[in-house]
């Protein structure tokens, strides 16, 4: 096989050494450099790397904060012919640790930021680490001497693939049980990268704002996809909502990527400070991590009104995006979701979120179980990850027959072909002999004006064999009353209130909560704002005295 007609993810680089030979590639804390300059440092870095003697199939882990050097350390290492296994920055030692010792990685990157895990870091408690280099460092391995002699390197320098042509191992959020390192290939993040510039327009005239962190694959795979299309990155270390906001204004950013938070962090901190200026530059947002709501679109678009905003289901396994869904798009006069054309009894009588239709690479099929709202969904695909790095095959995947993974999602598919998510098949509850997925419930108590958030989970239960409890946060303003009578109008909450609530709102008698928990911490969350459901479940579980109080 010629190894030099497979996909690279490097292969971006001889185009943006020229298109981009004179004009800004990345802004970062003030530094700027042109392609050119990127492209050098990204082939300094790769030589210093061989000369180290890095060899293809060697994994090397990364953890710091988003910058220019973060970018050109996972290209460099690619480059070589080696694994980028980001870790993220905000795991404690041991979540690190316990990655470190799935990938194996021969060498840590860091920057110096302080407060973070690989501050504290011992090489020698990872005994697979040969090099501990610090990437912003004054004096490391790759210092100017040994970068400035060409006669010991290659000067024919070209890209290497590693085995399988894996290039990344990307660690899942760990919503239960620990991150799990999903193998991505060159073709699989490349494919991934040419549909999002198909789907949602990135081009060479883009200003590319980073919002989310490097080592997450929804951060990966966008900025590979503004790097293959010859945009311009404007780099932030981590995400603020006013940072970013001072970010869009001078650089005149045309596109960031956002999750449900980040999107309403921009609109209350719009109306918070009073600006009514809204951002004209910004022309297209891709949103993902969760659903965006009717009521949240049509504010982002007040505060955005010149951005297509797009929305996106996905999953680290798949490489980031299965399907992709225009919100709003004011150069065709698009205001209207998808669910805005099916008929309310539809949207109520089976529930479930739109996330609209599958990329143009992406296979997606539905395996209809005893449920009748839907099959478990099932994807395959040049995307689709090769497997869990250092799982043996029987634990290595999701995989069924023919090379379908199954995504552990709930959904169903419409007349127009568009996705329904109804919940995830881990967390389905078994009431009575009925099938309840707590997303749909949680989708409708959100609605309630005093509710800020809420969490159905499934207790064991000897009659119904699980019982459906709604775990309630009260919004400020409001109280929680233990009284049958109807405070509804006195910004109280109670059982009866919001067994009601659900009533109106159509919801099937058997999926509504048969007692509701007062909720007076935050849940709790991952590190990219996923819910963990088992936590929540754990805490309600070890305090059996709060189901029989404040419901």
């Amino acid at each position: 096989m010629n190894m030099h007609s497979e996909a690279h993810i490097c292969h971006c680089l001889t185009r943006l050494a020229t298109l981009r030979r004179h004009s800004a590639l990345t802004i970062h804390a003030g530094r700027r450099k042109t392609g050119m300059q990127f492209v050098q440092a990204v082939t300094r870095l790769a030589r210093g790397l061989l000369h180290l003697g890095i060899k293809p199939g060697h994994v090397i882990s990364l953890s710091a904060l988003n910058s220019d050097l973060y970018l050109e350390w996972l290209l460099a290492i690619t480059y070589v012919g080696g694994i980028a296994a980001p870790l993220n920055y905000r795991w404690s030692m041991e979540e690190a640790k316990s990655a470190m010792e799935v990938a194996r990685p021969v060498m840590l990157v860091t920057d110096s930021s302080s407060g973070y895990w690989h501050s504290k870091f011992n090489i020698d408690s990872v005994p697979s680490l040969r090099w501990h280099v610090q990437m912003d460092g004054p004096f490391n391995v790759f210092s100017n001497e040994l970068l400035a002699e060409p006669a010991r390197v290659n000067p024919e320098l070209d890209y290497l693939w590693a085995p399988e042509n894996v290039a990344i191992i990307c660690f899942t959020s760990g919503t239960t049980g620990k991150p799990k390192g999903a193998t991505l290939s060159h073709s699989a993040l490349v494919i991934q990268s040419l549909a999002k510039i198909a789907t949602v327009g990135y081009d060479e005239d883009d200003v590319y704002l980073h919002t989310a962190p490097l080592c997450h694959i929804g951060g990966i795979s966008s900025a590979l996809a503004v790097l293959m299309a010859g945009g311009c990155h404007v780099i932030a270390p981590k995400f603020e909502t006013e940072s970013a906001f001072e970010a869009i204004r001078d650089h005149n950013v045309t596109s960031l990527i956002t999750v449900p938070t980040m999107m309403a962090d921009f609109i209350s901190f719009r109306l918070v400070n009073r600006r009514s200026e809204s951002i004209e530059s910004v022309s297209k947002i891709l949103n993902g991590g969760g659903g965006l709501s009717a009521k949240l679109v049509e504010q982002a678009a007040k505060v955005f009104p010149r951005a297509k905003i797009l929305s996106a289901y996905g999953m680290t396994e798949a490489c980031s995006s299965l399907t992709f869904m225009t919100l709003c798009d004011p150069a065709k006069e698009v205001g209207r979701l998808p669910s805005d054309d099916v008929e309310t009894s539809n949207l109520s009588s089976r529930g479930g979120v739109c996330v609209g239709k599958p990329a143009p690479h992406v296979e997606l099929k539905l395996c209809v179980e005893e449920s009748c709202d839907g099959g478990r969904i099932l994807m395959r695909g040049p995307h689709t990850m090769l497997y869990y790095w250092g799982l043996p095959p029987s634990l290595g995947s999701n995989q069924v027959d023919e090379g379908w993974l199954d995504t552990g999602d709930i959904g169903r598919v419409d007349e127009q072909g568009n996705l329904w998510l109804v919940g995830r098949a881990k967390d389905k509850i078994k009431s009575g002999g009925e099938n309840i997925y707590p997303e749909e419930v949680e989708g409708v108590l959100s609605q309630h004006s005093g509710i800020s958030g809420v969490v159905v989970i499934g207790v064991p239960d000897s009659r119904l064999t699980e019982m459906v409890i709604g775990c309630i946060r009260v919004k400020e303003g409001w109280q929680w009353t233990d009284s049958d009578v109807d405070h509804s109008q006195n910004r109280c909450l109670s059982s009866t209130i919001l067994r009601q609530f659900c009533k109106d709102k159509y919801l099937t008698g058997f999926k509504i909560p048969r007692r509701f928990v007062l909720w007076e911490k935050n849940f709790p969350l991952t590190t990219t704002g996923k819910l963990k459901r088992d936590q929540v479940r754990a805490q309600l579980m070890s305090h059996a005295q709060i189901l029989s109080s404040k419901i």
